[in-house]
């Protein structure tokens, strides 16, 4: 009786008071972006790949407190003074504490911790710091939201730490290098991420949406899962522009071992367009692109550009948005985990697609 009592005093006490994808705190010491579940006491959870606290502080040293809320590891990235330092790897159980050390003269610093996993693959608790901190603030930007499945996740892309035949899912991760981050670095944009692994539009990599959930299931939950418990999205974030990379996971075949039925057009552009129209009812100046997949060839490429234009072409006489744009990613022969694009992959899907949106935004 006495641990469910106290399991309900940590809930209430860890009730979020404000849930979205961008903000700072009442003193404007932390600034939150991505998918985060913001706390009391200026504690926050980071749901989403990339997810963020960031900092700015005095001194040469500080600690931060983080822990993985979950009954396993996770991890997150750091970024100090602008420079990528590394990742930290959180083990399971308590709030741990992690000293960060300057080397630089500088009088004030800034600290950026990123979610270097997924959403499923667990959230991760910023408990505060010890730093002397100064005030931040927003620089206005223009917006991009990604919207996909592991590869806009980052999923599979960094061996670098543990090999791709060791360890598990979560330790190949790298959200801060994949290619929607690393784009919108380079054009000078904030983003969002809005992805999971093996998800589809109407079908899973091996499911037949019938134990699992979709993407236009998942998405309108802050934490991307159907559990009635958790926070609604709240659409705050209003990017300018909506990226749309859903499909490898309809096209792919499965493990060869569940049934897996043949393509269905019909359903992928139907569930694609109702899709389409719930961004628009919550975010109607957005400029929506939707992708190809650098992973579909030969002949499910052709059949998955018939179906983009299909989806375009329902919107034709829609006066009331913008014309929906479509990005082809070249083919490309994936150098990560388990058939997924590297580090270095995304890089080049990221040199491919930021200057079509850069001009995008331009034009805006």
């Amino acid at each position: 009786m006495f641990p469910k009592k106290i399991a309900v005093l940590i809930s209430f006490l860890l009730i979020s008071v404000v849930s979205t994808s961008q903000t700072q705190n009442s003193s404007k010491t932390f600034l939150y972006q991505g998918r985060i579940d913001k706390l009391q006491n200026d504690q926050a959870i980071l749901i989403g790949t990339a997810s963020s606290v960031s900092f700015n502080f005095l001194g040469n040293e500080c600690s931060i407190s983080l822990q993985s809320v979950e009954e396993h590891h996770n991890y997150v990235q750091l970024v100090l003074d602008g420079k990528y330092v590394g990742k930290i790897r959180i083990e399971k159980g308590a709030v741990q504490s992690f000293p960060i050390k300057v080397n630089s003269n500088k009088k004030e610093h800034r600290l950026e911790i990123y979610k270097n996993t997924e959403a499923q693959s667990g959230n991760i608790l910023f408990a505060g710091t010890t730093a002397k901190l100064t005030s931040i603030s927003f620089q206005k930007k223009k917006k991009i939201e990604f919207i996909g499945d592991s590869i806009t996740c980052g999923a599979a892309s960094g061996p670098s730490d543990v090999p791709c035949d060791k360890g598990e899912y979560l330790d190949h991760h790298n959200g801060y290098y994949a290619y929607g981050p690393t784009l919108s670095r380079a054009i000078g944009t904030d983003y969002l991420m809005s992805c999971v692994s093996g998800i589809g539009m109407y079908r899973n990599w091996n499911d037949e949406h019938k134990d699992e959930a979709i993407m236009p299931d998942v998405y309108p939950n802050l934490y991307l899962t159907k559990e009635a418990s958790k926070p609604k999205y709240d659409f705050a974030f209003q990017p300018d522009i909506i990226s749309i990379a859903l499909g490898t996971n309809d096209f792919s075949g499965g493990d060869g071992k569940k049934e897996r039925l043949p393509f269905n057009a019909e359903k992928y552009v139907s569930n694609y367009i109702n899709f389409i129209k719930m961004l628009y009812k919550h975010n109607p100046n957005a400029q929506i692109v939707i992708t190809n997949s650098p992973m579909v060839g030969g002949e499910r490429a052709v059949v998955f550009e018939d179906c983009l234009n299909k989806v375009k072409n329902a919107f034709a006489d829609d006066k009331s948005h913008k014309s929906i744009q479509i990005f082809k990613f070249k083919p490309m022969t994936p150098n990560g985990c388990s058939g997924h694009p590297d580090v270095a992959d995304h890089k080049v899907l990221a040199e491919e697609y930021g200057p079509f949106l850069k001009k995008l935004l331009n034009e805006k």
